[in-house]
């Protein structure tokens, strides 16, 4: 990833977004940029023009974290963006180094027993490139669209959100799954920026979808911290399920993902169903669809 062509697109994005009336400055006439001016966020953020300027072009290397903070409050970026322009600025400032083949990070077996000791949840183990390393069964039950095409992992969750025609019938709220899962994987490349296979996937992914170029481009940023997705399963119908997203600790680039629903609902009762169909299909074909 070329650091400082992604400082350049998402500074320039995030100051698009700001209205000089949002920053509390006065605003006469027509302007010929979009959002605040490099000046005003300079003021704002109490360096010269000249420094802001230099930083926007994507020169982050020797910023200070104060002045870092402070640009980040000029532009009103949340703790997700603040944290990405850090992540940036790390970046920018060790030494460049080509694109190499980072080591798929082992799931230690351990953390495979407490995947599978857990029965009444799917649960998966996802690393920063978004590949499912481990599932327990119920796992691989709820995303059986995903392994029909590929049962052996690792399954890549992005190309199969992306690239896989069922995808947008299984997630009843596709675009807001996708366009999150982007703004996710730009965080992920933040912070690996010379992981190659992240750098391969992402430029397979911008190649073969239009609408994850679109969203790439746009700069957003996301973590998947917990929140609600509606599923429509092949076998057990529509599933409306609360997750919980757990970075593993000491294994910084690994995520346990838990689905969960609350007992007696109707997707509390759907997950019962799922968990009766996964055990009587354990050893036949996934559905791919409907």
């Amino acid at each position: 990833m070329d650091n400082r062509t992604e400082v350049r697109a998402f500074l320039s994005s995030r100051r698009a977004k700001v209205s000089p009336q949002q920053a509390g400055l006065p605003s006469h006439g027509r302007r010929r940029v979009e959002g605040l001016r490099r000046g005003e966020v300079a003021a704002l953020a109490g360096v010269s023009v000249e420094y802001y300027t230099r930083l926007e072009r994507g020169n982050l290397a020797g910023a200070s974290e104060s002045v870092l903070d402070a640009i980040a409050r000029a532009l009103r970026l949340d703790d997700t963006e603040t944290a990405h322009l850090h992540h940036l600025a790390r970046a920018a400032a060790t030494p460049q180094a080509r694109a190499r083949r980072v080591k798929t990070p082992e799931v230690r077996a351990p953390v495979r027993r407490v995947l599978e000791a857990m029965t009444g949840v799917p649960a998966f183990v996802r690393d920063h490139r978004f590949d499912i390393l481990a599932a327990n069964p119920l796992g691989m039950a709820l995303y059986a669209p995903m392994f029909a095409a590929n049962a052996s992992l690792p399954v890549n969750s992005m190309r199969f959100t992306f690239l896989n025609p069922h995808a947008q019938g299984f997630y009843l709220d596709w675009a807001q799954v996708a366009r999150s899962a982007v703004a996710a994987l730009r965080i992920a490349a933040a912070r690996n920026p010379h992981d190659q296979h992240l750098v391969n996937l992402i430029g397979e992914l911008s190649m073969r979808s239009d609408p994850f170029r679109s969203w790439w481009a746009a700069q957003d940023v996301y973590v998947h911290r917990h929140g609600s997705k509606r599923f429509h399963h092949p076998a057990i119908g529509d599933l409306d399920l609360d997750y919980e997203a757990f970075e593993l600790p000491g294994e910084e680039t690994l995520t346990l993902l838990t689905y969960s629903a609350e007992p007696g609902t109707p997707s509390g009762d759907g997950l019962e169903l799922l968990a009766t169909w996964a055990a009587r299909n354990a050893d036949a074909p996934a559905p791919a669809g409907e």
